[in-house]
């Protein structure tokens, strides 16, 4: 199965891939691949043992360059010498856990990171499209019922999500102080909730957590079960990504515009009923609640209205929750099963999920001369 072209955009272009070594940059990195993109990937180190961007062999189907986001010099070498014509933008420190234990780590990477990709972008002059990941966790968390819409208040306790809306305000900040009087770069910003899918191995994640102990016959420890997530397979954003960065290069109509991308709001689920699913899907395999005196605040209600990027991108998510775990328990079934091409088995996931957002008529799957 061939994957959808998203216009076939990014065929033969040079696309930086910031942070993607990282779970959601590995993917995004393969799939850009597959679209005939010319790759460039920077990212300071690997994030886990194994991790998706070793395990798909991505070493040899781009460019690597190792560093670190918070050296602005180095990272301004990469842009001069390899001259990209599309960013995206996905280096963090993405776990809210750490960030209690290293919060000076965390907005030096999460927002001074941030700030020298757009001091990269601001000198120079062949970038024509950059799209920034931050988070849902940029939002002030006031636990409503109702999706947190891309015009609500921008906060954070906690110094991961604190980082991210901080690192929106620079977005905002940098395209209307230099990127508005000229008509490239075009940014934008994105902010998803949690994905899942084959591939993730970092720590205090919910299904690497599971997949590890259950591989090994082990019970695992869940510390909040009844918090409740916008679970999204992993190809569910990236998708979203690739649209947005395809209409930037076409237009400037979405300059300096946040977008969410997340999963129908019916889906939302429980850690819970995340992890029962998973276990009909991969087989039987036992959890227990962490009993703890004093946990780390984390909130336990988030939700996302994506109504902005379906009026506005045609873009609305492609799979059930079922469908979601299904695909997320397969990868990692067939990889502690000894699958030796775990690149390719990836590939054939992202065309199997093309192959269902043609069926569900998605706007990015439409040819050029199709409205």
């Amino acid at each position: 199965m061939k994957s959808p072209s998203f216009r076939d955009l990014f065929r033969g272009k040079k696309v930086l891939v910031v942070g993607h070594t990282g779970f959601k940059g590995s993917w995004l990195s393969l799939w850009l691949t597959s679209l005939g993109a010319d790759v460039v990937g920077y990212s300071l180190y690997l994030p886990s043992t194994p991790c998706n961007f070793s395990v798909c062999d991505l070493t040899h189907h781009l460019t690597h360059v190792e560093g670190d986001v918070r050296d602005l010099d180095g990272l301004r070498r990469v842009f001069d010498y390899h001259l990209p014509e599309v960013v995206f933008y996905l280096a963090a420190q993405p776990i809210v856990r750490r960030s209690y234990a290293e919060p000076k780590l965390t907005f030096d990477t999460n927002v001074g990171g941030t700030v020298n990709l757009l001091e990269c972008l601001r000198l120079t002059s062949t970038v024509k499209a950059a799209v920034i990941i931050t988070s849902d966790k940029c939002y002030k968390n006031v636990e409503w019922v109702w999706g947190y819409r891309e015009n609500d208040a921008l906060g954070g306790d906690d110094p991961y999500g604190a980082s991210k809306g901080c690192a929106e305000i620079v977005c905002n900040s940098y395209a209307r102080s230099f990127f508005d009087k000229s008509d490239f770069p075009r940014i934008a910003t994105t902010r998803a909730g949690n994905v899942i899918g084959g591939g993730d191995w970092a720590a205090d994640r919910i299904v690497p957590d599971c997949v590890r102990s259950w591989a090994e016959g082990k019970e695992v420890v869940v510390r909040n079960p009844r918090a409740t997530r916008p679970w999204q397979h992993v190809l569910e954003p990236l998708s979203g990504y690739l649209w947005l960065g395809a209409n930037l290069l076409q237009t400037r109509q979405f300059h300096n515009e946040p977008f969410n991308f997340g999963p129908d709001q019916k889906v939302n689920k429980t850690v819970a009923n995340l992890i029962e699913a998973f276990i009909l899907s991969w087989g039987p395999a036992k959890w227990r609640e962490e009993q703890v005196g004093t946990p780390i605040k984390e909130n336990t209600l988030l939700k996302l209205s994506c109504d902005k990027a379906l009026s506005l991108l045609g873009w609305h998510p492609v799979l059930s929750f079922q469908e979601t775990v299904r695909m997320t328990s397969d990868w990692y079934r067939d990889f502690y099963s000894g699958h030796k091409d775990m690149r390719r088995y990836s590939l054939d996931q992202i065309a199997e999920y093309g192959e269902l957002a043609l069926k569900r008529n998605l706007s990015w799957t439409q040819k050029v001369n199709e409205t």
